[in-house]
């Protein structure tokens, strides 16, 4: 590996027999060292896992950013790059690392790759791909937000870069899937929000923001470009967004009657 900085990748898993394997083969040959926190498989992860990398942890699972910053803990190496076990570097995208990790960093300190999210067989270029999520960053200066879904990687002052080609995201194996997860990122984004002392009053406030999240994806992202597809993932969207406000909506109805409890 002749790059001129060095590579440290962190993924936290369980049960991801089906996909850990391809996210491992896209980052092998760029990484100096693969660091995986595993809170319980009970498949063949970590079996797969061995063929990469020796630098496995196992332990419970505290909530995505607590998880997170215990992988970018032990990571030893110039650069962090914290990819979830669902994702996988297309080829343009593993030449493009490959070449940034070659030069001088001229004070980047933080790099964004944009996302190919995959369903169903197609890749969606517009839509819920049209965004470039934070991957990378330079290790000194950098921590994750302990938030339970949704965590924030954050880093020091300096500039952010997007680097070439496609951060593929297998997002889910199936509807099923994709609605079990909804509704257990909607609950948890709920208890996140609750927790951070936002409220929902009304629940034609989760209905306006489940509506908002559909324009968002379908007409400004261009997701209608995405055909089918797009719309499909569209509305899912927009039904996690209106289940994670009723849920915030019925956090703090609860509130208000436990207040109104203890006053009597």
């Amino acid at each position: 590996m002749n790059h001129q900085y060095s590579l440290s990748v962190t993924i936290i898993t369980k049960n991801e027999a089906d996909r850990i394997e391809r996210c491992l083969e896209s980052v092998k040959d760029l990484a100096n060292e693969i660091i995986v926190f595993d809170s319980g498989s009970t498949d063949a992860t970590l079996d797969i896992v061995r063929r990469y990398t020796d630098k496995i942890w196992q332990t419970d699972w505290p909530g995505y950013g607590l998880q997170k910053q215990r992988a970018l803990e032990q990571a030893q190496y110039d650069w962090v790059l914290a990819i979830d076990a669902d994702e996988a570097l297309d080829e343009e995208l593993q030449n493009s690392l490959k070449e940034f990790l070659s030069r001088d960093r001229q004070d980047v300190v933080a790099v964004k790759m944009k996302w190919g999210v995959t369903i169903y067989e197609k890749r969606l270029d517009y839509g819920r791909s049209a965004r470039s999520p934070l991957r990378m960053t330079w290790r000194e200066g950098t921590f994750f937000s302990n938030d339970e879904v949704h965590e924030k990687m954050l880093h020091a002052s300096g500039r952010t870069i997007t680097l070439k080609g496609r951060l593929l995201h297998f997002t889910h194996r199936n509807y099923g899937h994709a609605q079990h997860k909804s509704v257990e990122y909607a609950w948890l984004g709920s208890q996140k929000y609750f927790r951070k002392g936002r409220r929902c009053h009304s629940l034609t406030g989760a209905v306006l923001r489940g509506l908002w999240t559909f324009i968002l994806i379908f007409f400004i992202r261009g997701g209608f470009l995405d055909g089918s597809i797009g719309f499909l993932t569209a509305v899912s969207y927009a039904q996690n967004s209106f289940n994670k406000y009723a849920g915030l909506w019925t956090l703090t109805r609860m509130e208000k009657i436990e207040t109104g409890r203890a006053k009597r």
